[in-house]
């Protein structure tokens, strides 16, 4: 698969239409051999296996089965992923921790930061379709 910088706002990753299911793509990127060089291999999380699947809501085009296609990630939208699902709820639950802690015994305290997380992750799932909106992954031919 081959992976470039496409700008500094982009990456772009070859791959091939898997399935096609209603108005969705599932495309298959294959092990990246540009990874080993890449500053972002440990966050970007396309280097951690051999194949990787990535869903496309209502592509712009049409597209065949096993076709040969690229798949243009923007590299802000990496950026608000992250803090939605790694940073957001660890400044959560350490807020949590904090605030309770003066108020609650420390086991008291300690599960409910735990506990904080549940709403979070059910808001989160709620909030589903609006994310895919904002995360929207595009594909062209190649």
């Amino acid at each position: 698969m081959d992976s470039k910088l496409a700008s500094e706002e982009a990456y772009i990753h070859s791959g091939v239409v898997s399935k096609k299911s209603g108005s969705s793509l599932i495309v298959s990127l294959d092990e990246n051999v540009h990874c080993e060089s890449c500053r972002a291999k440990g966050t970007c999380g396309i280097s951690d296996s051999g194949s990787k699947e990535v869903v496309i809501s209502n592509p712009t085009d049409s597209f065949a089965l096993n076709e040969h296609v690229n798949v243009i990630l923007k590299k802000g939208l990496g950026l608000k992923a992250v803090f939605w699902a790694y940073i957001f709820p660890f400044l959560l639950v350490v807020l949590t921790l904090i605030i309770a802690s003066a108020f609650l015994v420390e086991w008291m305290a300690g599960v409910l930061s735990l506990l904080i997380l549940i709403p979070y992750y059910l808001l989160l799932y709620m909030l589903r379709n609006d994310f895919k909106k904002t995360f929207k992954i595009s594909i062209v031919k190649i």
